[in-house]
Formats: C-alpha cells, sequence, structure tokens
C-alpha cells in the first residue's frame, strides 16, 4: 500500500486539500501580521506584503550586463531551464534566476559559512558564529578563490555573482522574501551584493556534513572511561566483507606501479585496519585523563553547530547505482541517485537545466540536474554524453590532536611553538559586537578554545607518562582537508562538460572536498565508478583515535595520489552500487581510508535487488529502478523477529503486540502496525543492552527519551522536542539504531548468555542476564511504550503515527515565534521506510521515531533518452512561503513518485508553463 500522505494538520489528502491549506495559512497570515503591523507601524500589512517577492516569471526583464536575450523557461514546478548564447550570460542568469527564488536560503547560508548569522539574527547566534569563525571556511574559500581556482572558473562565479546582485538592486528586504519582513521587527538588516567567494565558500558547509568519522573519535575516546578494549571492540565491529560487497570488486592495487588499476581480483594489497579501540589516544598512547573532559565539552561545541549545515550520524549517506544497458530494457544505461541529507525547508537541492543555445566554444553547456541555490553549475545530473551521481565514500579526513599548552604556545617535539592567531569581531544585530581570538597549532585551530569548561578542563588536566610537563594544560585542534584551499569548484563545471569516461576521471581529480563516491554512465554503454578527493596518509594512528598534537610521528605525510584512489569501469557484473559502504576490501589495498565505513546493509541489498531483476537474463526498467528506491525492508527485522516470537510472553496484552510479528514480510509501510512494534522493540533492545552502560557524556538527555502520546502532543511541544533532541540524537553514540548496530548485534545474537544481554532490575523489571529475558522485556516496554504514544488498541497503530516528517525553515522556522512556524513550516508527514532501508527515512533510535535524515531527491537518468529520465525534490523549486511552488513536489516524493525530467529543447517547450526572457 502506498505511504499515509496526510499530515496530521488535518488538511485533506489530495491537491483540492493542499490548496484549501494554503489559503488557510494567507487568510491567517494577513491577519496576524496586520494586529503586528498595526502594533508596529500603526498600519498593517496587506496580502501585497506577502506576494511582494514572489518572482516575475513571464514577459521581459532588462538587465545591464548581459550579451543577449537569455530565455527562462519553467515548467508546471516552476523548475528553470535557461537558454542562453554565451557562458558568462548563463551563469549570470542562473544567478538571477536562483535569487529570484532562494535569495533569502541563500543569503543564510553564506552568513552561516562565514560565521555571521549574529549579524541577521542577534544574541542567539554568537556561540554558532564563535565556532564557525574559528573553523574559518570563508577565509579558505577565499583563498580558494584567489590563488587555486582556474580563469574560467573565476569568470563564471563573477558572472553568477552579477546575476544575484541584478536581481537584488533596488530591492528591500520586503521585497526579496517574508522573512526579511519578519527580521525587520527584531532588527534593521539589510542584504549585501552577493560576491564569488559566498558560492565558493557554500562546498566547506556541504563537506562539514559529510566529512566523516570525527564523531566516532570522540565516542571511541569517551568510552574508555566506562569500558574495556574489548567491549569498545564489540560496538565497532569489522566490515563483514564476506557478506556485504564492498564497491570495487575487479580491481587492484599495483605495488610495482604503485597505481590502482582494473583487472584481475587478486590481493595484492597490505591492507588497511579497523580500530584499535584501545584508550582514547591513537596506537594506545597513554591518555592524559584531561582527554575525557576535553572531549566531553567538544559534544557541546558541536551540539551548537547550525542545523542547516545539517545531521551526522552513523546511519547518514546516499544511495547510487548504475546499471549497464546489458541488463536494462533500453539497451543503454541506467542511472539512480538519492543523496541522504537533513530534512531541510526548503530542499538543499535546486532543479534546473543550463543549455547553450548552440554548443560551441563561447557557450559550452548543455547539462540539466542538481544544484545548490548560491552556486553556479550542476553538481549531480547529466549532459548529453554522460550521467554521474554521488554518495559520500566516508573516507576519514578529519584528524583530531590534543595539544599540550604551554604559555603563549604549544609544544611539538619537545620544543614549544608559537600559536599563530587572529582576531575575529563578531557583530550582534540589536547588541554589542564581540571579538575572539582564535588559535592555531600546526595541526589546525584549536576547538577546546570555543568553550569555557574546555578551556578550565584543559587547565586541571592532571600529568602523566604521556605529558610529563604539564605546562598550561591541553587544548583539541582539528586537522581537516577542508581547511587547506582547494579545486572542488574547477571539478563542477569539468564534469558539466565531460563527454566520456577519460574526461569524467580527469574531473574528479579536481575533486578534492569532500569526498564523493562518483557513479558514472554514458551513452555508448559504459559505467564506471571512481572515488575522487583529498585523502590524507598518516605517519603513526589509523584516525580512528585522538591523536597526540605534540609528537610529529603523528602528522599526516601526504595524501593518497589519484592514480593510487580505487576505481571501476564496466564490470563484468554489469553494475556498481555505491550506499556508503566499504569502497574495497582492505586486503586489496595498502591505505586505510577510513575505519567506520556504513557496514553495507543497504548497500548489499541493492545489490540484491538487481540481481533478483536480472537472474535468467531478466531487464531493469526506469520503473524498476525507482520502486527499488522505495524498498522498506528492515533487514534487523529479519534477524531477530524469528527469535522475537519464540519469546514466551504470559502478558496477554504484550502476547497481543507479539502477534502483530506473525506473517510480518519486514516491509516498513506508514500503516504498518507490525513495523511501529518491531521497531519499538529494536530501540529497547538497544536501549537495554547497550545504551544504559554507556558512559554519561555519550547519553541522550532523559527529555530526549520520554513516551509522550504522539497524537496528544501538542505541535508546540513536539517542535521542541525535535528541536532540542535532534541534533543530540543523532550525534550521540548512544545506540542509534543503524546498521552498525545491526552488526553488533548480529555478532552476539547466538551467545545468548554475552554480558552485552544484561540489564538491570528497576522498580518494575527484575534484573536480566540472558538474551531471551532482556528481548521479553524489550518486548514489554515496546508495547507499554507504544501503549502510552499510540493508544491500548493495537488496530489504531502505524509506523507512520511513529514515524514523522518535519519541514522547517531552517531559521525563523526554528527559533522564531510560534505564528511565524506555522507560517514557514510544513508536516508533520507520516512516512514510510526506516534505518538502513534503501528508502532511508532515517531515525534515531537514541530519542525517538521522528525523520532525522532523508532521500534529500531521487532521480532516475536514461541514457538511452535522456527525455524519459525521472526527477523528484523533497519540497519544491521556490523558497517563498505562499508560493505554490513551496512545497509542491512533496506530496508525490512521500508516495514515491517521480517527475518527468526533460532536458531536450522540444521537450523542456512542451512541458513550457511560464516564459521569461532576460535581455541585455
Amino acid at each position: 500500500m502506498p505511504p499515509n500522505t496526510t499530515a496530521s494538520s488535518g488538511q485533506k489528502p489530495g491537491k483540492s486539500g493542499r490548496k484549501k491549506g494554503r489559503r488557510a495559512r494567507l487568510i491567517l497570515i494577513v491577519l496576524v501580521l496586520a494586529i503586528i503591523g498595526g502594533i508596529a507601524y500603526g498600519s498593517f500589512w496587506s496580502i501585497s506584503t506577502v506576494r511582494a517577492s514572489f518572482p516575475q516569471t513571464k514577459g521581459s526583464i532588462t538587465l545591464d550586463g548581459l550579451s543577449g536575450p537569455v530565455d527562462v523557461k519553467r515548467d508546471g514546478y516552476g523548475i528553470p531551464q535557461i537558454y542562453a548564447s554565451t557562458d558568462a550570460d548563463l551563469f549570470m542568469a542562473q544567478g538571477y534566476v536562483q535569487a529570484q527564488d532562494r535569495f533569502y536560503e541563500m543569503d543564510v547560508r553564506r552568513h552561516m559559512t562565514a560565521g555571521k548569522l549574529s549579524e541577521m539574527f542577534g544574541e542567539s547566534q554568537v556561540d554558532e558564529d564563535e565556532f564557525l569563525r574559528t573553523l574559518g571556511w570563508d577565509r579558505v574559500a577565499e583563498k580558494e578563490y584567489e590563488t587555486k581556482l582556474s580563469a574560467e572558473t573565476k569568470k563564471y562565479l563573477q558572472a553568477y555573482a552579477k546575476g544575484v546582485n541584478a536581481y537584488l538592486k533596488g530591492k528591500d528586504g520586503a521585497d526579496i522574501s517574508l522573512e526579511y519582513a519578519a527580521l525587520g521587527f527584531r532588527n534593521d538588516y539589510k542584504p549585501k551584493e552577493w560576491t564569488p567567494v559566498d558560492s565558493v565558500a557554500w562546498l566547506k558547509a556541504m563537506a562539514w556534513d559529510l566529512r566523516g568519522n570525527m564523531q566516532d573519535e570522540i565516542d571511541r575516546s569517551l568510552m574508555t572511561s566506562r569500558l574495556g578494549p574489548q567491549q569498545i571492540a564489540d560496538l565497532y565491529p569489522q566490515y563483514p566483507y564476506d557478506r556485504n560487497k564492498p564497491i570495487v570488486q575487479e580491481g587492484q592495487y599495483d605495488s610495482v606501479t604503485g597505481e590502482y588499476r582494473q583487472g584481475s581480483d587478486t590481493s595484492t594489497g597490505t591492507g588497511g585496519t579497523q580500530s584499535s579501540a584501545g584508550t582514547g589516544l591513537a596506537n594506545n598512547t597513554e591518555a592524559p585523563s584531561g582527554l575525557q573532559g576535553q572531549l566531553s565539552g567538544l559534544y557541546k561545541v558541536l551540539d551548537d553547530v547550525p542545523e542547516a549545515v545539517g545531521v551526522n550520524g552513523n546511519g547518514i549517506g546516499s544511495n547510487s547505482w548504475v546499471v549497464k544497458g546489458t541488463h536494462t530494457i533500453t539497451g543503454k544505461p541506467l542511472l539512480a541517485n538519492d543523496p541522504h541529507l537533513s530534512p531541510s525547508l526548503p530542499s538543499v537541492w535546486y532543479q534546473m537545466g543550463l543549455h547553450c543555445k548552440s554548443v560551441s566554444e563561447k557557450c559550452q553547456y548543455d547539462v540539466s540536474g542538481y544544484t545548490f541555490a548560491g552556486m553556479p553549475g550542476v553538481v549531480i545530473g547529466h549532459n548529453q554524453s554522460i550521467a554521474w551521481g554521488m554518495t559520500n565514500s566516508g573516507a576519514d579526513v578529519t584528524d583530531l590532536y590534543l595539544e599540550k599548552l604551554t604559555g603563549n604556545g604549544y609544544e611539538y617535539d619537545d620544543k614549544v611553538k608559537a600559536f599563530t592567531t587572529r582576531e575575529e569581531k563578531i557583530n550582534v544585530a540589536g547588541g554589542d559586537s564581540k571579538t575572539i581570538v582564535v588559535r592555531e597549532t600546526n595541526n589546525g585551530p584549536l576547538l577546546s578554545d570555543r568553550n569555557d569548561e574546555l578551556v578550565k578542563v584543559g587547565k586541571k588536566a592532571t600529568v602523566d607518562s604521556a605529558a610529563p610537563d604539564r605546562g598550561d594544560g591541553y587544548g583539541i585542534s582539528l586537522r581537516w582537508t577542508a581547511l587547506d584551499p582547494g579545486n572542488s569548484m574547477d571539478a563542477v563545471f569539468a564534469m558539466n562538460k565531460a563527454t566520456d569516461w577519460t574526461e569524467f576521471r580527469k574531473a574528479a581529480m579536481l575533486f578534492d572536498v569532500p569526498s564523493q563516491n562518483l557513479t558514472y554512465a554514458d551513452t555508448d554503454d559504459n559505467i564506471g565508478y571512481q572515488l575522487p578527493g583529498r585523502i590524507p596518509i598518516r605517519g603513526e594512528g589509523d584516525g580512528s583515535l585522538p591523536s597526540p598534537g605534540w609528537d610529529s610521528k603523528y602528522r599526516w605525510t601526504g595524501y593518497i595520489k589519484q592514480a593510487e584512489l580505487p576505481y571501476e569501469y564496466n564490470p563484468k557484473r554489469g553494475y556498481i552500487v555505491t550506499a556508503n559502504q566499504a569502497v574495497i576490501d582492505k586486503d586489496k589495498y595498502p591505505y586505510t581510508l577510513t575505519t567506520d565505513w556504513g557496514y553495507g546493509t543497504r548497500s548489499q541489498r541493492i545489490a540484491d535487488l538487481i540481481e533478483s531483476k536480472i537472474k535468467g537474463g531478466g531487464k531493469i526498467s526506469t520503473d524498476d529502478m525507482r520502486q527499488m528506491q522505495l524498498d522498506n525492508s528492515s533487514e534487523i527485522a529479519k534477524l531477530l523477529v524469528p527469535k522475537l516470537l519464540k519469546i514466551d510472553v504470559a502478558d496477554k496484552n504484550v502476547r497481543e503486540a507479539q502477534k502483530l510479528l506473525e506473517g510480518w514480510n519486514y516491509t516498513q509501510d506508514a500503516d504498518s502496525a507490525a513495523a511501529a512494534y518491531f521497531n519499538a522493540t529494536w530501540r529497547n533492545i538497544l536501549k537495554l543492552a547497550f545504551g544504559n552502560k554507556l558512559p554519561k557524556e555519550l547519553r541522550v538527555d532523559d527529555q530526549c527519551l520520554s513516551v509522550e502520546p504522539v497524537d496528544s502532543t501538542g505541535p508546540a511541544d513536539e517542535d521542541r522536542r525535535v528541536r532540542e533532541c535532534g541534533q543530540r540524537e543523532a550525534d550521540s553514540a548512544q545506540p542509534d539504531g543503524g546498521d552498525r548496530w545491526f552488526e553488533v548485534v548480529r555478532k552476539i545474537l547466538d551467545d545468548e548468555d554475552n554480558d552485552w544481554w544484561s540489564a538491570p532490575a528497576t522498580r518494575t523489571d527484575p534484573a536480566v542476564d540472558t538474551r531471551d529475558e532482556l528481548f521479553k522485556r524489550a518486548l514489554t516496554d515496546a508495547r507499554w511504550e507504544l501503549t502510552a504514544k499510540l493508544g491500548k488498541g493495537i488496530d489504531t497503530w502505524s509506523w507512520g503515527r511513529l514515524h514523522r516528517l518535519y519541514l522547517k525553515n531552517q531559521t525563523l522556522g526554528l527559533e522564531g515565534p510560534g505564528f511565524l512556524k506555522y507560517m514557514l513550516n510544513r508536516g508533520p508527514y507520516n512516512m514510510s521506510g526506516g534505518e538502513a532501508a534503501v528508502n532511508a527515512t532515517g531515525w534515531n533510535a537514541a530519542g525517538g521515531y521522528t525523520v532525522v535524515w532523508v532521500p534529500s531527491m531521487r532521480m532516475v537518468v536514461n541514457l538511452e533518452d535522456f527525455d524519459k529520465s525521472k526527477w523528484i525534490n523533497l519540497t519544491g523549486a521556490s523558497g517563498h512561503a505562499y508560493s505554490a511552488h513551496y512545497v509542491d513536489q512533496t506530496g508525490k516524493w512521500i508516495d514515491g513518485e517521480l517527475l518527468p525530467w526533460v532536458s531536450t529543447e522540444r521537450a523542456v517547450d512542451a512541458k513550457t508553463s511560464d516564459t521569461l526572457v532576460l535581455k541585455p
């Protein structure tokens, strides 16, 4: 059955219900703003205020700087296709059009990357700004622009900025977006002109979201306060290469030439290693006792990073796979992609086409796909020769270093080195500015300076053999590839123009940060995979634990060369799957890419679905690819349910719930009562077996573990819980229920007396010492948790009532007054899918069932006929709250539908609803 698409706000499903909802909200906004406006200014806001920022999409507009006319054709969903005669005109028009739809989002993003949110939102953002200024993304982006990027890329960035500024010219905040009108009540903020560096800096924010295993690095160290080496190793099991295949299966590293190459499956590498899981410092170096306090404080610092940057957790990732024409109905490849990111409103992605009216030296692009508002080019998509997708590789590109501080410097190889310092002035809307000093070691910025408690702990850290001279204490610095200038912006344009595998790989060489799995297909029926990125080679240590910054042996010694990075081209099996699993078997590769892969549950499920389709010569269609993206199967349920059904429970109410699992097909549809009960049981198994045994620093606050009734919790209370717990849920080492925990439980499942199966007595329950006793208690706890949340009658239970998606404006929709949140936010929506399912509507068992990451878009590219490709976005093209295109794709996205994705001019014309001509 299809997922339940009805939001619990009471709106009717379908198009008429959405229209009525928009009208009701519009009437309310006019009334509320009229009252507020009357109080504030002695006048009132009319409906014209609400609509003032809606873009002009028909007729013509004159823009200074264009060399010729540009056509902007929008379909019925407001998705633009731009046609120009020069590259500069094309990207100038892209800047103008994106600013029309999304400038407020763009403005917030650039303030975030620059650590200047306080300029827009006041004192509440100062802590976040301090941390972001310490990282210095905008400084790195400026160096990147000045010293690294090609002259051609700079020209495009300048043209894009010119287009954005042409849109801003002569407009007040209220003319640009409703949010600026609301901000006008709080401060006198005025949007400034866009710069090329603003575009480059956003890639740093995305790199932060996809940075790798920093959280695991912290978690493992904090665990040492309560757990021994073997217990920590139990919680970070080896990757199951025998069961969940890595991405690359038909290649090898040549130790003679020092290159990775396609060919024999023979092992020649020395192999990377998994986490040593020893003490809190790399390679079992004895850690100062202050490290625990430092890392605990760093948890708090990371919690302050704005939600707009995204959620990090073991379950977050993406799916992309490509199937060769041998196995498709069309005889040409099909390529699917759905990146998993935290839900946001508007969606992080922006759909568009960029077309030269005639491709030539002066106009080189004919590309369509997904990009970010605020950045020229297309990030994921296709041109007329190739298509490409991306998933996070998980490569470990960050290391934390414990630094010994003394006086105005830090110790390094028994000498004191001076900090590199800079002052950062933070301007605060409606308040006094604040100046901070950022200190850096030769490893990177001191993150610990951004938390007063960290500084205190560092000064009080006790002395041990690792640090015989205490000096002034300890600090924690960050080494991260994204803090060095790179060429990723060059890579975007190079990919957009690539016409074959060779050109695509050359483009990938420029894609240094973030490191992504790149899937590839072309119209000549070739498919491929390339791991790009600047991935460090370490001296000592494997990156799984913080390293001693005072010892040069732990410095990075270089980066893996492009020729040595794994790739695969036209493998014999005829398909390639990337879903955050291991890139390559550790015994076939000499370098440690990471110790913290995803554990391959999604990737292997996708591979199994493909194999089931092509078995016996079967062929895969575009719709088959779509249906695979919607697969809701729970792999952990397949493992546990047979054992849960054997548990003898006496309580008739618990037995009634247990019977829901009989005959269940393990599919997590929104209307499934069995999925609700199983996931509640799974959550309670994790809490009983593991959660209460972890150090207190890694446990989620009690308020995040509440069992408030879902349907009786008011929107404000639920919004508060999600806001206060959401990021901590995602980042906490408390069991999140992802596929690492699948593997943890799988390893001990048949050891019925394993110590992990013990749980202490409570006021109502006796202690348990065996697996089945713990399972029985989890079944019971889950029954009463769902009774509290969903009601006593199990016939009313459904997974979707627990597993809900909230779409929120990432600024005023989080921190604004209640009426403004109602105006800007949408949902909740009842969702299918689940943790480590292909349909990865992720939730976090540490804090509840709320959706914390989603397939942020879905696409299927048909290389035989690009006009038969399909796509969908999480929300819509527009960032304007009352535009018809604010969330007009959301209902179809929830239902698993895809929209037609046309790219040839004839097909675009047939779908065009509005045409705007930009004239010089």
